[in-house]
């Protein structure tokens, strides 16, 4: 019998140790241990979880990579009303404002407390016993929705506290979800690349991704939170500006820009201040945020109907500037999406001086009418991605050129093909594109694939244009090529050195991120992470068809069909060859998972709908590790249909037809071993399992 004692004291040991280590990292930057003890660590906390799930803490660090599946978020009232800020654009305002306040006072003196507006999505969480137990979005104001899983995601927000003498036993936390600007630039580059609409700013990304079902996904997109408020039911601390050094002492993520104010001047020299700063930050701000520093001056001053009398949010103006648009150009990407790119007479735009902007696609030059020539109307998207937004049709020249999408590579001459529902024109010259070319080979040394150390981006497009890599491959023939390397120009001994050395190091990158440096399309880090640890090897992936890839967890049908599409083209295999034998990592290293059982052997499933006591992610790997097997269609040959809720009905249709069972999440998990039952060794593979019926079915699996 297991020691429960021992193993849940061990499970608190490795859960109070790995929040440590995540204060320390994501609050102080500081890493204590190397990542692959972390790793090591955390996968021994989720090893105990999956053997013990009744010890398994609420908060437990594991929570950060979510997997949870929320088929409708819950509401909940709000203790105290999240209510608006009154705005303004106006100094004057402030002024105002500030008059009001000292009459409130009756001529008291008093603070203000200055924070910057951070552009993103406010979030009630509350906590007791120092324990992270709900997170609400702001909703109307009164009601939010429940999102306590997919915040749980977030790394820099704390699901334990550190203790403090001070720490109210329960109090609610204020602040604000958002997505870093690095982040928001690289997912839409992604999506960019991938012929998708692109997110309109940071501030509609984090709300979006908060909504997403899946929490494994939320945790994909690497949202970020700033506290800015603490909130008790008595007045815990004699200000604000003590609150917030609270939050930071219990761990909290509190932005340091908050400053204390003791005049209107002061409040104006810091507004003045971030005006020109703020677009140094990683982050999208706003505005700045003024309350009164005394929470019993606050209370004093109190509420209007919407707002209260104590603070005030001071919004920068949209920075727009009107420039000429003198030439559009037509980049072609990794995937043969070609992007318009409008070069513009330079002029000064929130704080950088703009002179390109991007034109997304063939709809927008329609939509805007624009000609070359036209002065054109700049803002920056989300304060970040300079746009044009319109044209001065008054300004227009006499014989001002419309701007026609070419029908042609600009790089290669091939015809230009718009596939059904996308906005981007593509090249299809895969093989023969020097833009696609040389960018799929910057990607494959990019740092989150290979990382090649002395093989950036620039010096491999160099040995590009000078066709000394044309593929991938190709980067493991420099090694021999020394004589030729010493012949170039700005490429010394050193240099030469350090590009062997970290072409050697890199045929030991782990098989995911090579699946991801391959460059398929849609293929992500996610997926491809999601596709080796599945398949486990590159030969497993080509054997697999567009269906079976489709029912991997993450997937989908749209990449399963371009991954398929891929590897069966015989150029890909050629070059899948030449890595391998050049000794890059192809499969997944270790031990493969013990099954737990082989009740399932022999017998196919398809999932279909959102489950209630189990993601898809999970039902899918109790299926695979008792011998069963996933698919992503129905057929003749398929043993079973889970159905979950708002299961598609043209699979139930399909099923009906086949005459496939349709089985519930409860009927599946009757067919595995329970918890106290030995793991089971089955010798005929095709054996049939009875499921049970349902309630109303008398043994029918209809």
């Amino acid at each position: 019998m297991p020691d429960f004692s021992a193993v849940q004291h061990r499970i608190h040991a490795l859960t109070e140790r790995l929040h440590h280590l995540n204060h320390q990292y994501y609050q102080l930057d500081i890493s204590e241990i190397p990542d692959q003890e972390f790793d090591q660590l955390l996968a021994e906390l989720q090893q105990l979880e999956t053997e013990y799930p009744d010890l398994v803490l609420p908060n437990s660090p594991t929570r950060r990579v979510g997997g949870t599946i929320t088929k409708q978020f819950p509401t909940a009232v709000h203790r105290y009303p999240m209510l608006s800020l009154g705005n303004t654009y106006s100094e004057d305002d402030l002024r105002e404002f500030d008059e009001r306040v000292q009459k409130g006072l009756e001529g008291a003196l008093y603070a203000y407390v200055c924070e910057l507006k951070i552009d993103g999505v406010a979030m009630s969480l509350t906590y007791e016993h120092g324990q992270l137990t709900q997170g609400v979005t702001r909703g109307d104001g009164t009601r939010g929705d429940v999102v306590t899983a997919n915040v749980r995601t977030i790394k820099t927000l704390p699901l334990a506290l550190r203790p403090g003498p001070d720490q109210p036993l329960d109090f609610e936390v204020r602040g604000e979800v958002f997505l870093p600007l690095p982040v928001f630039a690289e997912l839409n580059t992604e999506r960019e690349q991938n012929g998708e609409a692109l997110l309109a700013n940071p501030r509609n990304a984090a709300s979006g991704t908060l909504k997403l079902q899946n929490s494994a996904q939320v945790a994909a997109r690497k949202l970020r939170f700033y506290a800015y408020s603490l909130l008790t039911p008595g007045r815990h601390f004699a200000s604000h500006s003590a609150a917030l050094e609270a939050l930071t002492r219990y761990g909290l993520p509190v932005s340091d820009t908050w400053r204390r104010a003791t005049s209107i001047t002061e409040v104006l020299d810091f507004v003045h201040y971030w005006a020109k700063k703020r677009f140094d930050l990683p982050v999208a701000t706003d505005g700045i945020v003024i309350k009164v520093d005394n929470l019993r001056q606050q209370d004093q001053l109190g509420y209007t109907a919407k707002s209260p009398r104590w603070a005030i949010a001071y919004k920068y103006p949209a920075e727009a500037a009107r420039t000429r648009l003198n030439e559009v150009i037509y980049n072609v990407g990794r995937t043969g999406a070609v992007t318009p790119v409008a070069l513009l007479t330079p002029v000064p735009l929130a704080g950088t001086v703009v002179k390109r902007a991007t034109l997304h696609n063939a709809n927008q030059i329609e939509a805007l009418d624009l000609r070359l020539g036209d002065l054109v109307y700049v803002e920056k998207g989300g304060e970040i991605i300079p746009k044009i937004t319109g044209v001065d049709l008054s300004a227009r020249p006499v014989h001002a050129v419309p701007i026609r999408f070419p029908t042609e590579c600009p790089a290669c001459g091939t015809p230009l093909v718009r596939p059904e529902g996308e906005a981007h024109f593509r090249c299809p010259n895969e093989r023969g594109c020097p833009p696609q070319l040389k960018a799929r080979l910057e990607h494959y040394v990019s740092r989150k694939a290979l990382n090649i150390d002395g093989l950036g981006a620039e010096t491999v497009g160099r040995f590009f244009d000078l066709n000394m890599v044309t593929t991938p491959a190709d980067i493991y023939d420099l090694p021999a090529r020394r004589p030729e390397l010493v012949t170039l120009e700005r490429l010394g001994q050193k240099s030469i050195d350090n590009l062997i050395a970290g072409i050697e190091v890199s045929k030991q990158v782990p098989f995911p991120r090579v699946l991801f440096g391959l460059g398929i399309r849609y293929v992500g880090e996610t997926v491809a992470q999601k596709l080796a640890a599945h398949y486990r090897s590159i030969e497993a992936i080509m054997a697999a068809s567009a269906e079976e890839m489709a029912a991997v967890p993450e997937v989908g049908g749209v990449i399963a069909v371009a991954a398929a599409y891929w590897f069966q083209q015989p150029e890909n295999r050629a070059l899948v060859e030449r890595l391998r034998q050049a000794g890059v990592q192809l499969a997944v290293t270790g031990e493969a998972p013990v099954p737990a059982s082989d009740r399932l052997a022999g017998l196919t499933f398809v999932l279909s709908g959102v489950f209630e006591q189990h993601s898809r992610d999970e039902l899918q790997q109790l299926i695979i590790s008792n011998g069963g097997k996933i698919t992503g269609s129905i057929s003749k040959k398929l043993s079973y249909l889970v159905a979950g809720d708002n299961m598609g009905p043209a699979k139930r249709e399909k099923a009906l037809g086949f005459k496939v069972p349709i089985i519930s999440e409860t009927d599946l998990m009757a067919l595995l071993p329970t918890a106290t039952e030995a793991p089971e060794v089955r010798d005929s593979a095709a054996e049939n399992p009875v499921v049970p019926a349902g309630p109303g079915q008398q043994g029918s699996l209809f």
